[in-house]
């Protein structure tokens, strides 16, 4: 698997009703209509989100309101992930969303736009769709044009596709868009995360901190300049940076670890130099496609079930959720921070469904 190849991170729960959606697509200019086909390009689809009144009418009670924030989203490549959920969360509670999408996989990802493949992951809490106003290629293994070695140029995935690196698509958005006000990194690969540390190469193990961790630092670098003041960051983590989890392997533990030591370095550097905040969510398992090619994604979402203070499957939603309140006004004072949405299970010290403990009375469910 080549180091290139940057994976998106990724049940139905009841959404806040916070966060009501002012997103949707225009009867005029659908978005199937609006997506070109042929060689992977960007994608755009100009609709208005919400009318001017609507968007300066004060929402009742304390809502996460997005409305009038733009959100640039990196990893999206599907609509079963912890980066789609995102971005339905942000689109719900009124922000508007830019994707970054691995190249090899923007035309398979844009063909099933146009299909209405994810029509029904699109619908919102009001009832209308997720508005996508621009989809660009993206792989932020890359730096700029001038780190893109000769065999990747020529790779037949890449080609009819331009302007991907992480440098050439800030200037993108800022061309396109002038300024963003959240970053969302949903970006994670190890190409040897199926072996052990022990037997992980030095290629594989900086291929995982490259692509899972340095992109954040990438991202944030070269999009910070183009971010309002009080503008935020989010990136997802896994609790393996802090405890062992065999089989999550190829340095992805070190990876995810170095994500979180970053977070709090760049908070700092972020939000002095910049007024940005920064942190990571640290997201339970789900059955996402990225997770799957770990190969045991199922025997750890039952053992969060049986294990976790709330003895239920995690889901999306529940993530995207605690991104949406991050990123909006309501946590203007949190940077800095690992926030577990993982149903309790990073508290846990010994797994209580372990034989030792079978004659252990735990609490039951009144």
């Amino acid at each position: 698997m080549s180091s290139t190849a940057n994976f998106s991170e990724n049940s139905e729960v009841a959404v806040s009703k916070g966060l009501r959606s002012s997103s949707n697509i225009s009867s005029r200019q659908p978005f199937f209509r609006s997506v070109q086909s042929g060689p992977a390009k960007s994608v755009k689809v100009i609709t208005r989100a919400m009318s001017a009144s609507a968007e300066n009418t004060p929402l009742p009670g304390l809502p996460v309101d997005l409305r009038g924030k733009r959100a640039f989203i990196a990893g999206v490549a599907d609509d079963n992930g912890y980066g789609w959920a995102i971005a339905k969360s942000l689109a719900a509670a009124g922000a508007e969303i830019l994707l970054g999408t691995w190249v090899p996989a923007l035309n398979i990802f844009e063909s099933s736009l146009r299909r209405g493949k994810f029509d029904e992951s699109r619908v919102l809490p009001d009832g209308s769709l997720m508005e996508i106003t621009k989809v660009y290629p993206l792989d932020a293994v890359f730096d700029n044009p001038d780190d893109v070695p000769e065999d990747i140029k020529s790779n037949k995935r890449y080609m009819g596709s331009s302007k991907w690196t992480v440098k050439e698509v800030a200037e993108s958005v800022k061309e396109d868009f002038g300024s963003i006000d959240i970053l969302v990194h949903s970006l994670a690969n190890g190409p040897e995360v199926v072996k052990p540390l022990l037997e992980t190469s030095r290629y594989g193990y900086l291929a995982a901190i490259s692509a899972s961790s340095y992109s954040f630092i990438s991202l944030l670098q070269h999009f910070a300049p183009i971010m309002n003041p009080g503008g935020a960051s989010i990136s997802l983590t896994y609790i393996a940076s802090e405890r062992i989890i065999p089989g999550y392997g190829g340095g992805m533990s070190s990876a995810k670890a170095a994500l979180e030591s970053d977070t709090r370095v760049l908070a700092f550097e972020a939000g002095r130099k910049h007024r940005v905040r920064v942190n990571t969510i640290s997201a339970g398992p789900l059955r996402s496609r990225a997770a799957k090619a770990i190969g045991f994604i199922d025997m750890m979402i039952d053992y969060s079930s049986a294990n976790a203070p709330l003895p239920k499957e995690l889901s999306a939603e529940e993530v995207g959720n605690v991104a949406a309140f991050l990123v909006s006004p309501l946590a203007s004072a949190i940077t800095g921070s690992v926030v577990y949405v993982d149903n309790g299970l990073n508290a846990m010290g010994v797994g209580v469904d372990s034989p030792i403990f079978e004659n252990l009375e735990l609490p039951k469910e009144a």
